[in-house]
């Protein structure tokens, strides 16, 4: 029978070994971009955030952090004086980790476009926060509520659709729509939806009238108008949906099943996706409510 001498020696040791594990986990933790920001939340390292950018507005106790700017355009100096022990930044051109790390800043770069992108990112934050039994449970969650949207919508028949994400403001000029590359593609899939572009390999590209004209979707669901989501009103809303008026030949004006929407979680790959999913699944089946 083990001595209670030598118990209590092993406890110690045990949390000796515990202090000094936590003490080369990351403690001041930057993030560069809203999904990352709510990842950490969701693995509850709120804590340990002392950075976020200027579009990282949820949860709402996020916004309170020290703004360092946004991922295209990050203040490096407010990044250092902030005296972080991990920067986590999104897949960009910027070059943002070299110039992070020119600073001898540690930085881990995520690629978050993709629902299996999202679930890898989940597991990558908490191998080096020391939060993977966490992680795992939030992709679980995830993977579980996204298969329940997919099997009520499976049995209904697709929607033909299309979703604006930018635009020239009031005009139906500089059309972008979601492709087959981006996240929204698959969440409208899971949705009971059908990309009218997915065929289009970049994630995000450019179209014309002309060919949304030959696409002709069932439902148009434009957020173009409303990248700054906050604050935006019914009339707003209403003023998108008429800018389609002059187009009456498409399924989705004739119909009226143009949806203008303002909100992050459209455009935020993280762990709100489950969100984007249930809103595509009640806009593209009303008959289904």
């Amino acid at each position: 029978m083990m001595s209670r001498r030598l118990f209590s020696f092993l406890l110690a040791a045990v949390f000796c070994a515990a202090q000094a594990t936590d003490k080369f986990l990351p403690q001041r933790i930057v993030s560069t971009a809203p999904s990352i920001t709510e990842l950490l939340y969701a693995l509850g390292l709120g804590g340990r955030v002392v950075g976020v950018d200027r579009f990282s507005r949820y949860p709402p106790e996020a916004a309170r952090k020290q703004q360092i700017g946004d991922y295209a355009a990050p203040n490096l100096e407010v990044i250092a004086s902030l005296r972080p022990t991990l920067v986590i930044i999104p897949t960009n051109p910027v070059q943002l980790r070299q110039r992070l790390e020119a600073l001898r800043l540690r930085v881990l770069e995520l690629d978050q476009e993709g629902i299996p992108a999202i679930y890898r990112s989940f597991r990558q934050v908490g191998e080096v926060t020391g939060t993977t039994a966490k992680a795992e449970d939030v992709i679980e969650a995830i993977r579980k509520q996204l298969a329940v949207v997919r099997a009520r919508a499976g049995a209904l028949r697709p929607t033909r659709m299309m979703f604006v994400v930018g635009r020239m403001p009031g005009t139906l000029d500089g059309l972008m729509v979601a492709g087959q590359a981006s996240y929204l593609n698959e969440i409208i899939e899971i949705a009971g939806g059908v990309n009218v572009f997915k065929d289009a390999s970049a994630a995000y590209p450019k179209v014309s009238l002309e060919e949304i004209l030959a696409r002709n979707p069932d439902v148009i669901v434009d957020m173009g108008d409303m990248s700054e989501t906050l604050g935006v009103t019914d009339a707003q809303r209403r003023n998108v949906a008429a800018l389609w008026n002059r187009m009456a030949s498409i399924n989705a004006v004739r119909n009226r099943r143009v949806h203008a929407v303002a909100s992050d979680i459209f455009v935020v790959p993280g762990p709100r996706v489950v969100l984007a999913a249930q809103e595509f699944y009640s806009i593209l089946h009303p008959e289904a409510k």
